[in-house]
C-alpha cells in the first residue's frame, strides 16, 4: 500500500515523535501559567490535560514550546482534515489576507468556492450555499430554514447526536450534556439512534428488523403534535461515538421523515468531505438529503461553516429575505479561500480515497485489539472516523473508569502521542493526509500503553 508521500510532497511521511523534556516541559508550563490567570474554565478536555503549548505543527506532528514532537490523531476534533500547516492551504490564505479578508461583498474566491461545493453536490439539485463561521450557527439557520419552509414548528434528533453548543441545538442535543441548562427549547424531541453495540432494545442486528425504528415512528406519534419541521440526524455518530450505523438505518429515518411530511438535515459536520472514505457520510447508502449542513474539515483549519440545500427550499421566507439568513463571518473572502483551497487539496491529492485505504489500514491494525485486551469491548469506524469502546466487562458492557483513561491518556502522552483516550469511547480521528507507516507508529505505541493497563489489571 502506497504512503502518502509516493502520491504528493505536499505532506510528510512516515511520522514519529520527539522528546527532549518531561512533558508538559517547563517553558509549556510557564505559559500555561501566565494564561491561566485570565482564560475561564471549559475548554477542550484534551487539551487542559496535556498541558502543552503549542509552537507548530506539521502533518500529524504537533511540537510544543520545549521542542517536544508528538503524533496527533485527534486531528482538532475533526477539523484537521489536511493535517497541520498544508503548504497549498496556507500560501492561499496568505495569498488572500493581504488583499483582503473581511466583509460580506463576494470574492472571487467565493464565487469559485460556490461552483466547487456544487460540483459534489449531496444530491441531486442539493447544491445552494450559506455561509457561517461556527457549526452551531450552520445548524441553527438549518432549523430556520426549515420552519420557514415547511410552516412547522417541531424537530426531531436522535440519542448521541451533538450539533452545538447554542441553546436551539443545544435542545436537540442526544447526551446529558445539557444537564442543568434548563429550560430547554419546547418542541423539540429525542429518539434512539442505530447504535447496535448498545442497542436500547437488547437486540442483535440484523435479526432486530431495525426496530429502534418502528420504536422511534412511535415515540414521534405518541409525543408531538405532528408539526415535525425536520429530522436532524448525523449519518454516523460523532461526538456520540464514531458510530456508523447499518446501512439500512439513514434510508429508513429519511422514509420516516417523509412519513411526517418532514425534512431530512443530515449533519454532515463531521462525516462530510472525505473523512468516511465517501465524499459525504450519506453517500454511504445513497440518502438525499434535504438540508445538509457543513464544517470541520470544510474551512482546513479556519472557522468556515454552512448548509446546503435545493432551490425551492432556500426560497422561502423570511429566511430568504436580505440579511434573512446572513452572518457577519459568513462567506468573507478570507474564510472562502480558505475553504476553497481546502476543497482543492481534497480532489488533488485524492484525500477521500486515501482516507478510505488508510482507514481500512487503520481499523485492520486495531481489530486485534479485541482479542488482546479483554477490557475493549468493540473496535468500530468507517474510513478515518474509528473508536475504542473500553469497557469493564464485556457482558455488562460497563464503561472503563475515568481513572483508568487518565492513565492511558498520560501514557500514550509521555509515549509522543495525543490522542482521545481520557474519555472510555477512545475516538480516533486522525488528517486524511496520515499514511501507513505514521499509523504503524501509533498503533505500537498504543500497544504499549494497552499491554501496561492489562498487566496493572486496574480496568477491571
Amino acid at each position: 500500500m502506497a504512503p502518502v508521500s509516493e502520491r504528493t510532497i505536499s505532506q510528510p511521511a512516515n511520522q514519529k515523535p520527539h522528546l527532549v523534556t518531561e512533558v508538559p516541559g517547563p517553558k509549556s508550563r510557564a505559559a500555561r501559567a501566565r494564561e491561566e490567570e485570565h482564560y475561564a474554565p471549559g475548554h477542550q478536555r484534551y487539551s487542559a490535560m496535556a498541558g502543552i503549548v503549542v509552537d507548530e505543527a506539521r502533518g500529524n506532528t504537533v511540537t510544543d514550546l520545549d521542542g517536544n514532537t508528538f503524533l496527533d490523531i485527534v486531528g482538532a476534533i475533526g477539523v484537521n482534515g489536511l493535517g497541520h500547516s498544508h503548504p497549498k492551504w496556507t500560501a492561499a490564505i496568505s495569498k488572500q489576507v493581504q488583499r483582503v479578508s473581511a466583509g460580506s461583498f463576494s470574492s472571487t474566491a467565493r464565487v469559485e468556492l460556490m461552483q466547487k461545493v456544487a460540483t459534489h453536490a449531496p444530491a441531486p439539485g442539493v447544491h445552494r450555499l450559506q455561509l457561517y463561521s461556527g457549526g452551531a450557527e450552520a445548524v441553527e439557520s438549518a432549523l430556520r430554514l426549515a420552519k420557514c419552509y415547511t410552516g412547522k414548528s417541531e424537530f426531531v434528533s436522535f440519542w448521541g447526536g451533538f450539533h452545538g453548543k447554542t441553546m436551539g441545538v443545544l435542545s436537540l442535543m442526544g447526551s446529558d450534556f445539557k444537564k442543568g441548562l434548563g429550560p430547554l427549547v419546547p418542541g423539540n424531541h429525542l429518539v434512539p439512534y442505530a447504535n447496535c453495540y448498545r442497542c436500547p432494545l437488547k437486540l442483535k442486528y440484523p435479526s432486530c428488523g431495525l426496530a429502534c425504528v418502528e420504536l422511534a415512528e412511535g415515540q414521534v406519534k405518541s409525543a408531538t403534535s405532528g408539526a415535525i419541521a425536520a429530522f436532524l440526524v448525523e449519518p454516523m455518530l460523532g461526538a456520540g461515538g464514531n458510530n456508523p450505523p447499518p446501512k439500512e438505518w439513514l434510508p429508513a429515518v429519511k422514509a420516516m421523515a417523509k412519513k411526517f411530511d418532514a425534512l431530512l438535515i443530515v449533519d454532515e459536520m463531521i462525516t462530510g468531505f472525505g473523512r468516511t472514505g465517501k465524499y459525504w457520510g450519506s453517500e454511504h447508502t445513497g440518502t438525499a438529503p434535504d438540508i445538509v449542513t457543513i464544517g470541520k474539515q470544510f474551512g482546513g483549519g479556519l472557522p468556515v461553516t454552512g448548509l446546503i440545500s435545493r432551490d425551492d427550499i432556500v426560497q422561502s421566507k423570511p429566511w430568504a429575505n436580505p440579511s434573512g439568513s446572513s452572518s457577519s463571518y459568513g462567506g468573507n473572502p478570507l474564510a472562502s479561500a480558505a475553504a476553497l483551497a481546502s476543497l482543492n487539496i481534497i480532489d488533488e491529492e485524492g484525500l477521500v480515497e486515501n482516507a478510505r485505504k488508510m482507514g481500512e489500514y487503520f481499523l485492520d491494525k486495531l481489530k486485534p485489539f479485541y482479542d488482546d485486551y479483554p477490557f475493549v469491548g468493540d473496535v468500530r469506524g468507517q474510513g478515518l472516523l474509528l473508536a475504542l469502546e473500553l469497557v469493564k466487562n464485556r457482558d455488562t458492557k460497563e464503561l472503563v473508569s475515568r481513572e483508568v483513561c487518565k492513565t492511558m491518556f498520560e501514557g500514550c502522552l509521555k509515549r509522543g502521542l495525543i490522542c482521545l483516550s481520557f474519555d472510555p469511547i477512545f475516538r480516533i480521528q486522525p488528517a486524511m493526509t496520515i499514511d501507513a507507516q505514521t499509523i504503524d507508529t501509533v498503533v505500537a505505541i498504543l500497544r504499549e500503553v494497552f499491554d501496561g493497563v492489562k498487566k496493572s489489571g486496574a480496568w477491571a
